[in-house]
């Protein structure tokens, strides 16, 4: 059996993959209460940035914490079509339990639908991002670890839906996206404690590429992306801010033509 270590940067990773995905929680929570305040075509376009915010911050914080994978005896490669479909799988299906809060009828039933989807899609983008992985040898799983990892995915996301339902101050949004970050990390974290590894040496170059080569600049890229976001939706007035500056026009308007 390979040995396996799980931040060989150290805390490096770890933190840093925290941080990724409280800031994608961050800003998806965000949206959403943006979208719910809204109506038509802005709620829709507020929901699919939502979608993406919080399914490139969990693909994010995923790789970049897989930085800090590494297992005795192998190099370790990335088949690139599934690792890009990792992606595209979390904010899909992340996209779909994000608008059955978004457009539900029922409150508690929208958000127990969008927790459980919101949730698998967190997982399946984990294990299809393991699936990616390359090395001489072969992975396996310890099932009731898997279980447990999936639960705790469903649970951190049906806990930032109802966030995103119940609150509205920038101060709670802040502390909910702590405790999404905390709870995606700890899903990864468990998820990575049910894998195992039987290293069988080869001199066979691995295919893929290596983590440097593609991992670490599309992380990059996303990364900026959500920094990016962030200071957009920071920048968006609300709809309490809009209506107040239109009601302020109004009584502009209303005391010159009183002159």
């Amino acid at each position: 059996m390979g040995h396996l270590h799980h931040a060989a940067y150290g805390w490096l990773t770890p933190a840093l993959s925290y941080v990724m995905a409280s800031i994608g929680a961050a800003l998806g929570l965000r949206c959403t209460v943006r979208a719910l305040d809204a109506t038509g075509s802005t709620r829709r376009n507020w929901l699919l940035t939502a979608a993406s915010a919080i399914g490139t911050g969990i693909w994010t914080m995923h790789f970049v914490a897989m930085l800090g994978f590494e297992v005795t005896g192998t190099d370790i490669h990335y088949d690139v079509p599934l690792t890009v479909l990792s992606l595209l799988v979390a904010v899909l299906v992340v996209g779909a339990g994000v608008f059955a809060v978004g457009y539900g009828q029922g409150r508690g039933r929208a958000l127990v639908l969008g927790g459980l989807t919101t949730g698998l899609g967190v997982a399946s983008m984990h294990y299809l991002g393991m699936a990616a992985l390359r090395l001489h040898g072969t992975v396996s799983y310890r099932p009731l670890t898997v279980a447990l990892s999936i639960a705790i995915a469903v649970l951190a996301a049906t806990v930032a839906l109802w966030a995103a339902l119940h609150t509205r101050s920038p101060q709670a949004v802040a502390i909910a996206s702590l405790v999404m970050g905390a709870a995606v990390s700890s899903m990864h974290y468990t998820g990575m404690l049910a894998v195992a590894v039987r290293v069988t040496p080869s001199d066979t170059a691995l295919p893929g590429a290596t983590a440097m080569q593609f991992v670490f600049p599309l992380a990059v890229g996303l990364g900026s992306y959500l920094f990016l976001t962030c200071a957009f939706v920071a920048l968006s007035p609300t709809a309490d801010e809009r209506a107040a500056s239109a009601s302020a026009r109004g009584l502009g308007h209303g005391a010159v033509g009183t002159r």
